[in-house]
């Protein structure tokens, strides 16, 4: 039954393509920021992938997960509500909860810290208006990651708006986001309150975000921006279960034993604090030369009830990113380059106690955690009349640990990462108007993040390596008739050192590297303009699809007696195919029916243990109502339409096969938003 209905979803694809259409933008014309580099997508020579405002519009107030897996290649996943995890042409088998592996900004600003941790989840989905997304090592300019770079963007017009929505499960959710124009100051101020029981047991989530923007252009070629941004995000976790207790009770938290209590009986979660602020400056020095530099802080206050322990863990996080810009055109040949540093400092105090059902008890370890990485780059853009583009860049990499435990016992420990130079080079081509192909190569680099290297067994991973590897790409994107975008991309990376996780009998997670990977995979998107479909009831219609078909496997990987050489990468499913066909009804009443098919996958690294497809479907109808002059959008989502029994998160290499974190059913969410 599930696969028609996922047949059913493609049919207007094919219907489609005889209908016409009113002249809007097309997609090949849209520009992408790249960090302060903007350039045309169809010209781009990056694997990237634009998330608009439409696709934005998908996700539920607490999450950005229907957005973010819309797009080829990115896969984020629910592992319990407030805890979410991405990865980008990868698995998340170094993600335990948070973001690894993938570097984060925020406007001009840097969400990760020094070691590669981003806490994505105290960010609200409606504070962000659009995002960028590059897959692959991008180092010369984003530094050591082998997964790829999210680049969230904030409003930069004006358009406030206020709204409220409820939902299934004592769902709640309100925010305001007002911006304003002000003389020579864009201000914004965003604030969000997000509460939900949640469809299992202990697992309640409270948010709270204030947001605080001002970009003042005080002169004609130079501007400053500053950010604030409070987050007080509180989730329960309620541990993975078993294959048998997710089919007795799929709603139940993970139970106790005859020698370990369970997550409700240890009162399981985790309580983040964070501030961040942060001033940018950009200087246009004369016609052909500017320069930027930001420096930020943030202080995290983190608290973790575990099953074995309680822990405290307070950060304190330091950044700098500074570069200069050489920008000269002539008739036929635009050139730019850009010499830059980026680098950070992450403190980590810890403090492990006993977890009496919730309460902290007898101190167990206090450790201090000290990282300081950077990368100075530089890169060159060199453009050859409208037809030929390149980019060609290069870092160098460092990242250094200290650590002391000064309880019980006193023990110091320093680790220092070899120096890497990354390059990336990348071409372009435009075989005809609308019609682009090209290339790259590029090396990456990922080092092992604070909570690998001193993971939750509370033990210092001095032996932990950082993975690398090389990837080349192929792409091709065409407009069709002015009216169809399509984007391919073949890739091969392979992948040294790779760095998994693994799970003692007490369910502490600690890291491994695993030999080699070969990741293969072809990345495909098909996207519509809008039909006006001259029809006085069903007046437009736009479609969307997206696959990403994968041979990810094990290469020379050996643990204890076992030879997992040749096996499928854990967590990585082989086929992922997600679409979205959307209809206005009336000239007012617009729908979205969205799916998102998920092919089987290993869970753990022998591959005894497979997760079945799953197809969900969501279903949104949107309608906007004028109240005097005000604009009131009403909402009402309806997600997993067809009450499909899965996984959005699985814990792979879990110790007892508690692989499985159960979704919600059909659930609802009804929102209203002004628009002033």
């Amino acid at each position: 039954m599930t696969k028609l209905y996922f047949l059913a979803s493609l049919l207007p694809a094919i219907c489609v393509w005889s209908q016409d259409r009113d002249s809007i933008q097309l997609i090949s014309q849209v520009e992408i920021d790249s960090y302060k580099k903007p350039a045309a997508l169809i010209s781009s020579t990056k694997s990237v992938a634009l998330v608009s405002k439409n696709l934005m519009n998908q996700n539920t107030p607490e999450r950005m997960l229907e957005a973010v897996n819309q797009v080829p290649g990115a896969r984020m996943e629910e592992r319990s509500p407030g805890s979410y995890r991405i990865s980008l042409r990868g698995s998340t088998l170094r993600s335990p909860f948070g973001v690894r592996n993938v570097k984060v900004y925020l406007d001009d600003f840097i969400l990760s810290d020094a070691s590669g941790n981003t806490y994505f989840n105290v960010i609200a989905p409606r504070m962000i208006d659009r995002m960028e997304i590059y897959k692959g090592p991008e180092s010369g300019d984003y530094g050591a990651v082998t997964g790829g770079t999210l680049l969230l963007k904030t409003r930069d017009y004006e358009a406030s708006s206020a709204g409220i929505s409820v939902g299934s499960y004592g769902t709640f959710d309100q925010n305001v986001n007002l911006t304003k124009k002000s003389g020579k100051h864009f201000l914004q101020l965003f604030q969000n309150y997000y509460q939900t029981d949640s469809y299992r047991d202990q697992s309640r989530v409270r948010r709270q975000q204030i947001f605080i923007k001002d970009d003042y252009h005080y002169a004609q070629n130079a501007n400053l921006k500053m950010i604030l941004m409070l987050a007080d995000l509180n989730y329960q976790t309620p541990g993975g279960l078993t294959l048998e207790q997710m089919n007795l009770d799929r709603r139940q938290a993970r139970p106790g034993t005859a020698t370990m209590p369970g997550a409700k009986d240890q009162d399981a979660g985790i309580r983040n604090r964070m501030l961040l602020a942060g001033i940018s400056s950009d200087f246009k020095i004369n016609k052909n030369l500017s320069h930027f530099i930001l420096f930020q802080g943030s202080y995290v206050d983190f608290e973790n009830p575990f099953i074995t322990n309680y822990e405290h863990r307070y950060e304190n996080n330091l950044a700098l990113r500074t570069h200069l810009n050489y920008d000269n055109q002539w008739k036929s040949i635009h050139l730019a380059y850009r010499l830059g540093f980026e680098g950070g400092r992450n403190e980590m105090l810890i403090k492990n106690f006993d977890n009496n059902r919730g309460v902290e008890g007898n101190p167990q370890n206090f450790d201090r955690l000290k990282n300081k990485s950077g990368f100075f780059f530089f890169s060159q853009r060199l453009n050859v009349g409208k037809k030929l583009f390149t980019d060609i860049s290069v870092s160098l990499n460092s990242n250094t640990y200290d650590w002391q435990r000064t309880f019980p016992e006193q023990e110091n420990g320093h680790k220092a990462f070899r120096n890497q130079w990354l390059p990336n080079f990348g071409v372009s081509y435009l075989l005809a108007e609308g019609f682009s192909v090209r290339g790259k190569l590029g090396k990456g680099n990922s080092a092992p993040t604070n909570e690998e290297i001193r993971s939750s067994n509370q033990e210092f991973n001095a032996a932990l390596q950082p993975e690398l590897g090389w990837n080349k790409e192929l792409g091709i994107r065409k407009q069709f008739a002015k009216s169809f975008f399509l984007e391919a991309s073949y890739f091969d990376f392979r992948m040294k050192d790779a760095i998994v996780r693994r799970q003692n009998d007490a369910g502490q997670e600690y890291f491994v590297n695993a030999g080699e990977t070969v990741q293969k995979g072809l990345e495909v998107l098909m996207e519509t303009e809008n039909f006006d479909l001259k029809n006085p009831i069903v007046n437009q219609l736009r479609f969307r699809i997206s696959g990403s078909f994968y041979d990810f496997k094990f290469r020379n990987y050996r643990q204890n007696n076992s030879d997992f050489s040749g096996n499928q990468l854990t967590g990585v499913p082989r086929t992922t195919v997600n679409s979205i066909l959307s209809l206005m009804f009336f000239n007012v009443l617009a729908l979205d029916y969205a799916h998102f098919y998920t092919g089987k996958l290993p869970l753990n690294d022998a591959n005894s243990v497979w997760a079945e497809p799953s197809l969900v479907g969501n279903l949104q109808f949107r309608m906007p109502v004028f109240v005097d002059r005000t604009k009131v959008n009403l909402n009402l989502q309806i997600q997993n339409l067809y009450d499909t029994d899965y996984v959005s998160g699985f814990d792979t290499n879990a110790f007892g096969n508690r692989f499985y974190n159960p979704a919600a059913g059909r659930n609802f969410a009804l929102g209203v938003e002004a628009v002033f």
